[in-house]
């Protein structure tokens, strides 16, 4: 019986992505990340589960954030997006997934900062 959703064959194919977005071959990317061709392929394929540290180096060789990689393994939690502005973010085509990233970012501590604020004016 097969699963509905592998999530490293998911993976593998958002890296297999990002590389293509990137105009790389899978040598390319391998040298550039420091990992062997036959590896990147498995990974790229779901065969393999890569430690956090190979997905720091791919990502970095990608130039997207590791942390983009991470959530994408399960590796961290994805970020709370729960307003109609973070999930548009998400959804925009016309933006690179490090883009994304930034964006969440900034308006995630935008976020945090007023709920502090409000708590200190409150206490």
């Amino acid at each position: 019986m097969k699963e509905d959703s592998d999530p490293w064959a998911e993976l593998g194919e958002f890296i297999r992505e990002q590389r293509a977005v990137a105009r790389l071959s899978i040598r390319s990317l391998s040298d550039l990340a420091g990992v062997s061709n036959p590896y990147l392929s498995q990974i790229e394929r779901g065969l393999r589960k890569p430690s956090a540290e190979i997905l720091q180096q791919i990502a970095k060789a990608l130039r997207i954030s590791a942390e983009t990689l991470y959530v994408r393994a399960g590796i961290l939690d994805p970020p709370d997006v729960s307003g109609s502005l973070g999930k548009a973010i998400l959804a925009e085509s016309g933006l690179s997934e490090e883009q994304k990233q930034a964006l969440l970012r900034v308006y995630t501590s935008f976020l945090r900062e007023n709920t502090r604020r409000d708590d200190d004016s409150q206490g």
